[in-house]
């Protein structure tokens, strides 16, 4: 069995590992001041930003699903890995040597097929590939390259290799560097048969496919030999515990970065088409693997482009100008509410894809089909109507009526009547017959739809950010965690009592136990963090480490001061009530001696109260 991490290499990771620059490979972050930065959520979908990091706290909390944490737990809620093979991959990626406790460090062959081991596989097999494609047998896989227009050095840019005839040369080759058949078949590099393992792919021209923090994660295969058994133009990497195609884009560990700068993200339909765009200065193009561009691939788009109302994002699809590039127009239009930016379509007029447009006419010419886009809604509504013979006013009716259900669908009302008016001027039909029309066809569908129930916040018991009810104990709380140094010394008398809402005062009690305040180190909210075990903890520390104090200025000790003596006050204040509440109810001829304690002890709680006023509005001043 392999030992335990030490907990200071732990700390270590965690310091070292950005938390910013970690969770950037997975969305775009943007400077929301404050030091804060904030994006879409990748654990829930949202169209405005929600999502918080602190990169100085090393903290992330999402005000939308309450998840939250360090750059450890990101990594394994998106992963789905072990809080060890986590400390493991993070520490790999960032340099440090771990050191394990009762026991060695991970055995080559240990622990099944789990991700790092995956990953590892995959990255080896990438680089055997590679250093295949420059040997004999690979030579129809360079010619296919070279008509293509890619030489050697766009090739090596892309990873792009070449799977032996053999049929078990990678698996050997694996296998000779520790990896066992399971973790082989679980990567999907090689096949269980009769005989034994086999290659997966065999023959074939050879693309990794890796995720958006560059690591390979599975790969595309063309058929380049007329004689290849498996007739498919194409073969991907089947579903792995780290491959699944609904969420996976060809080229988005390089289109990463531009889609965010650029806010565009440009969709081509192949792996050549990637190349090909990127090739010609569209380095935002990205490409589905072998699956239609669907929800889970918008939700990667949206979270790159941070798409939302306020911020117009540009997502552009290249389309083949036949049949299927029509129909496949249509699924992005139905699949066009996923996002809030437009959405357009780019079609070159002669039908080439972005590969035999470059091939054919250059460079300039892919960057100037994008630069041609036309709204997607336009592409469709055209489409729909260039099928019936306008000339003929029954052929108006009819393209009319087929026209006005998709202008239904569309979900944002507001744009409607401008699609509307735009289907008249196709149409040549007065702009309130369309609109009649389209209300026509709204009417119908809504009496054969039943509406979704809305989506709703998840109930987990936390406190609202917003309620004014425990405001202050929350800015507290947040001074706490954030700024310890500068309250600390002020919170020597603070209780539990002083925190009404139950979570605020567990996360006190979790204070108390990490030491207090005055224990307060680099690795401050880290420890907070490990002194729970209750996710609904975990979430409000979070969100208190990230959620801005509720000044424009930089918070100093005064401000500090101001909320406990305010919080201190109000406690008191309660006790007040509570002390009221029992001399009202204890007769003073009965229990005299009680009476009198109750009332001298109520005398002195108002002069604390009063003192307590006074400090904190001297702290105002």
């Amino acid at each position: 069995m392999p030992g335990r991490i030490k907990d200071e290499d732990i700390a270590t990771v965690r310091e070292t590992a950005r938390i910013d620059e970690v969770i950037g490979a997975y969305v775009t972050l943007r400077n929301a001041g404050g030091g804060n930065m904030k994006g879409l959520c990748p654990f829930h979908d949202e169209k405005s930003p929600s999502f918080n990091v602190t990169p100085s706290r090393g903290m992330y909390h999402c005000f939308g699903c309450n998840a939250g944490g360090d750059v450890i737990k990101f990594v394994m809620e998106m992963d789905g890995l072990s809080f060890t093979e986590t400390v493991e991959r993070l520490a790999e990626k960032v340099g440090v040597p771990l050191r394990y406790e009762d026991g060695p460090g991970p055995a080559r062959n240990s622990g099944g097929p789990q991700r790092p081991r995956l990953v590892e596989a995959h990255k080896l097999a990438a680089a055997y590939y590679a250093d295949q494609l420059a040997t004999p047998e690979a030579m129809q896989a360079r010619q296919f390259l070279d008509t293509r227009g890619f030489d050697q050095d766009a090739a090596a840019h892309f990873g792009v290799g070449f799977s032996p005839r053999g049929g078990e040369d990678l698996t050997r080759h694996l296998k000779q560097l520790g990896f066992s058949e399971a973790e082989l078949v679980a990567a999907g590099v090689s096949g269980q048969g009769g005989r034994g393992l086999y290659d997966r792919f065999r023959g074939r021209l050879m693309w990794p496919i890796r995720d958006s923090s560059g690591d390979v994660i599975g790969f595309g295969a063309r058929r380049i030999f007329d004689d290849d058994r498996i007739e498919a133009k194409y073969l991907n990497t089947s579903e792995t515990p780290i491959y699944k195609k609904s969420q996976v884009l060809y080229g988005i560990d390089l289109a990463r970065r531009e889609i965010a700068t650029a806010s565009q993200a440009v969709i081509v339909e192949g792996y050549t088409d990637v190349m090909a765009a990127h090739l010609a200065g569209v380095k935002t193009a990205v490409a589905t693997c072998g699956t239609a561009f669907g929800d889970d691939h918008a939700r990667v788009i949206r979270r790159l482009l941070q798409d939302h109302d306020e911020f117009r994002g540009e997502v552009i699809f290249t389309f083949d100008g036949d049949a299927a590039g029509q129909k496949a127009a249509m699924r992005a239009f139905e699949g066009d509410q996923n996002f809030a930016g437009q959405t357009y379509v780019a079609v070159a007029a002669d039908g080439l894809d972005p590969c035999d447009l470059r091939l054919q006419q250059g460079d300039a010419a892919v960057r100037d089909l994008v630069a041609s886009r036309v709204p997607l809604y336009r592409f469709v509504l055209g489409n729909v109507v260039a099928r019936y013979d306008l000339d003929r006013a029954d052929g108006r009716i009819d393209a009319l009526r087929e026209a006005a259900k998709l202008v239904t669908a569309i979900r944002d009302r507001s744009k409607v009547d401008a699609f509307a008016r735009e289907l008249a001027g196709m149409l040549g039909i007065d702009p309130n017959d369309v609109q009649r029309e389209v209300r026509r066809a709204a009417s119908r569908s809504s009496g054969a739809a039943v509406a979704a129930p809305p989506q709703q916040r998840p109930d987990v018991g936390l406190p609202d950010a917003r309620d004014p009810k425990y405001v202050l104990e929350r800015e507290t709380l947040k001074l706490v965690v954030q700024r310890p140094g500068i309250i600390g010394n002020l919170l020597a008398e603070v209780t539990e009592d002083a925190f009404t809402h139950p979570a605020y005062r567990a996360v006190w009690a979790v204070v108390t136990l990490a030491g207090g305040v005055a224990a307060a180190d680099e690795q401050w909210t880290a420890r907070l963090q490990a002194n729970t075990a209750d996710e609904r903890v975990h979430s409000l520390l979070s969100a208190l480490s990230v959620e801005q104090v509720m000044t424009s200025k930089e918070p100093d000790a005064a401000y500090a001061a101001q909320h406990v003596h305010r919080l201190r006050e109000v406690a008191a204040m309660r006790r007040i009530e509570d002390l009221k509440s029992k001399l009202q109810r204890t007769n003073p001829i009965d229990d005299q001696l009680e009476y009198n304690r109750m009332f001298g002890e109520l005398v002195a709680l108002e002069q604390h109260r009063r003192q307590l006023r006074e400090l904190a509005l001297d702290s105002t001043s």
